[in-house]
């Protein structure tokens, strides 16, 4: 069975979703090393999927020293690779002051949101960061805002706080707590949606229309519910968008 091999390399965890067609088949989560080589990757793939099976690979990266890892694996493996960036062809335009500046999963999750969901639309993504993207009713690009990730909030505040310690991420069953882990776990949940609902308000806003909010990424799951403003949860659109993005680029 031939196929398509999306990577979604963050910061913090990279995505794999093989797909046959359009249809996801399957997927993977691992936790991303900055120092992986060519032959690594090459071990990592090798477990997950039948490389010989494979029409080629589509990849986001914002680990810069892993798209070079991911080059030299495809390279000697003579496996088609296609790295989002500069100069590919995705069909949704940029209007940024300078688009090289866009980090490739936010202008996957962009491709893919206008393609599931129309526009215009605003796509929230729970990662490293949490990152909003907006597409215009026109379907353009025109930026996005960026914040500090749960996870990073989490660690700050368990490093600068003697008496305070990481939590799980879930949600309490109410607002006000009665302990000190409940108190983390509603400022972490609640918090954020109220930061989602405000950023996403104030963007429709500045667009003078009601632009759907979909939400994204590992942690989405946990926020969506508590967000007034988040109307449907997409959790596998940047896989979907690399796989757009290679169709759009196959000739």
């Amino acid at each position: 069975m031939a196929g398509l091999l999306a990577i979604d390399v963050g910061n913090t965890q990279t995505v794999f979703g093989l797909f046959d067609g359009s249809e996801l088949r399957e997927h993977w989560r691992v936790s991303t090393e900055p120092e992986r080589t060519g032959d690594e990757v090459g071990l990592l793939l090798r477990g997950l999927v039948d490389l010989a099976s494979l029409d080629g690979l589509a990849l986001s990266c914002t680990v810069p020293p892993l798209v070079r890892a991911y080059e030299e694996f495809a390279e000697r493996e003579g496996v088609s690779l296609l790295v989002l960036g500069p100069g590919t062809r995705t069909g949704i335009p940029l209007r940024y002051d300078d688009p090289r500046e866009v980090g490739p999963d936010r202008i996957a999750n962009a491709v893919a949101a206008v393609e599931r969901h129309g526009a215009p639309c605003i796509v929230v993504d729970f990662g490293t960061s949490t990152n909003f993207d907006v597409v215009s009713a026109e379907g353009e690009y025109v930026g996005g805002v960026l914040a500090p990730g749960i996870e990073i909030s989490m660690d700050a505040l368990a490093a600068r706080a003697a008496r305070l310690f990481r939590v799980d991420f879930s949600a309490p069953e109410t607002v006000i707590a009665k302990n000190t882990a409940a108190s983390l776990q509603s400022g972490l949940v609640y918090g954020f949606a109220g930061q989602v609902d405000g950023i996403v308000r104030r963007i429709r806003d500045e667009l003078a229309v009601d632009a759907r909010a979909i939400a994204t990424g590992g942690l989405a799951d946990l926020i969506a519910p508590h967000a007034r403003t988040i109307e449907t949860v997409d959790p596998w659109l940047t896989l979907e968008g690399l796989r757009l993005v290679w169709e759009r680029n196959r000739n």
